[in-house]
């Protein structure tokens, strides 16, 4: 999942902005207490979500994973003074988690957590968004981005995550590896569609930006 050197990412992050403390928190109780705690975005690609979040000043953001919180809390940090986040996820065991983080941040009322199918869930929450981050199940990232595009105004930005999904898609794909293909999929997808811009950067995971045109 890391791309860089361990003594390069140490360096990246002591040299950007440190996490607010609440954040460190909930980084350190993901890993105590949640299965899979590699998929929490993270010191430095929080602060890249923070930065592009505050460089756009959104008045409306949705999110499309809320896992433990993280990475909302990190794009609300940008939110123009009436903005709104919304982040969906089908999992309400975090949500607890999730609303104590919301709250120690001061983050209530502007971000709003939706339990549910994502698909189905999109549908109605209103745009337009001037930002979208999509981190969800892989296998359906074309339909949320589908689903979304219509909906981001012109110069807003969506945000994908694992799109390097552990450099497997360098790799031989197996036939029955359905996640893969469909990120492989997803990101020729993206450099195909005219309607946008797109960059994809080797961050962690992998992280791609789409501004429409």
């Amino acid at each position: 999942m890391e791309f860089i050197p361990l003594p390069i990412a140490r360096y990246a992050e002591e040299h950007s902005m440190p996490e607010p403390e609440y954040l460190h928190r909930l980084n350190r109780e993901t890993h105590l207490k949640v299965m899979q705690p590699r998929m929490l975005s993270g010191h430095l690609q929080g602060r890249i979500l923070s930065m592009l979040s505050k460089l756009i000043q959104p008045q409306c953001i949705l999110e499309i994973g809320t896992y433990t919180g993280y990475s909302a809390l990190c794009l609300a940090e940008g939110l123009s003074e009436k903005g709104v986040l919304h982040t969906i996820d089908n999992n309400p065991e975090r949500d607890a988690l999730v609303q104590k983080y919301i709250a120690e941040a001061g983050m209530q009322g502007r971000i709003i957590t939706h339990i549910g199918n994502a698909a189905d869930t999109i549908k109605h929450i209103s745009g337009p968004f001037d930002l979208v981050f999509i981190d969800a199940d892989k296998s359906n990232y074309s339909l949320y981005y589908d689903l979304v595009i219509d909906s981001v105004r012109s110069g807003g930005i969506i945000v994908t995550d694992n799109v390097l999904w552990s450099g497997k898609v360098v790799e031989p794909v197996h036939p029955n590896d359905a996640d893969t293909i469909a990120l492989l999929e997803y990101n020729r997808k993206l450099k195909h569609d005219s309607r946008i811009e797109v960059v994809l950067m080797p961050v962690r995971d992998g992280l791609s930006l789409a501004r429409k045109k």
